[in-house]
């Protein structure tokens, strides 16, 4: 998760295990807008065996369609699917087993499932450093079922501007989302977590970490100049925070829930 940053400085930020587990989440948010219900990223979903899930140690209490419901919703009432990229920790959640388990359906029927299209064509054909990411069962029922699109332009409605990064994967979404007079931006795998906000903390996923840095560097500087709540989808604790530039380059400046922020 921090690449070639020892161990001895990241664990500074963020708690550890003996076999150099560090805890996460998958934060997926959820937008209501005038006529749209926007679901950003899925997690990644329990259709895998049970031997392919404890690879990771799942644990907590987190699931994407309760979270949904206590929020009032329903998943029929889901108008969009927004995926950041195709990662199975961030889509694997869109597609479930059907009722007879053999086979597979969208976990939101009425939904547009949106991806960018180069990201998909890049998924389809997956390089050997995240072949082992892109899930077939994951990815191909979007497009079987008639319901996958594509958004290459910044616009994603009145409410949402789509950034585009490069160095974690090809052509990953950033939505940016205005809520009243202040913006928040999804971060995705761009700062996955707050002990991330450090220029050269990226990850060994990452297949591009030059271009992760830099982009990290652009990122905030616009963070900074408009004053941007950044989400956080990995981040064990803290849902939004926001940064500042020190004497020794950008660290964390607050942390919390979203709600504190809005």
């Amino acid at each position: 998760m921090f690449g070639v940053v020892p161990k001895v400085l990241w664990q500074k930020l963020t708690e550890t295990d003996a076999n150099n587990h560090v805890p996460l989440a998958m934060r997926c948010l959820l937008i209501e807008t005038s006529d749209r219900l926007i679901l950003v990223d899925c997690g990644m979903g329990d259709k895998q065996e049970a031997r392919w899930q404890n690879f990771y140690y799942r644990h907590g209490e987190g699931d994407l369609i309760q979270s949904i419901q206590k929020a009032g919703f329903s998943p029929n009432e889901v108008t969009d699917v927004l995926l950041s990229h195709l990662h199975f920790d961030h889509c694997g959640g869109a597609v479930q087993w059907n009722s007879r388990r053999d086979g597979y359906e969208l976990t939101f029927p009425k939904a547009h499932y949106w991806t960018h299209s180069d990201h998909w064509a890049w998924a389809m054909k997956p390089n050997p450093r995240e072949k082992s990411t892109f899930l077939k069962e994951n990815i191909l029922p979007m497009q079987e079922s008639g319901q996958l699109k594509f958004v290459d332009q910044e616009s994603f409605g009145t409410e949402i501007e789509l950034l585009t990064m490069n160095g974690h994967t090809e052509k990953m979404l950033l939505p940016k989302i205005k809520v009243g007079e202040q913006t928040v931006v999804f971060t995705a795998d761009l700062l996955p977590t707050s002990a991330h906000v450090p220029i050269n903390y990226v990850m060994s996923y990452d297949i591009r970490p030059l271009d992760s840095m830099m982009e990290k560097e652009k990122f905030y500087e616009q963070a900074l100049a408009e004053n941007w709540i950044l989400f956080s989808d990995h981040d064990p604790l803290h849902e939004a925070l926001t940064i500042q530039q020190t004497e020794k380059g950008y660290r964390l400046k607050e942390a919390g829930p979203l709600t504190e922020f809005l």
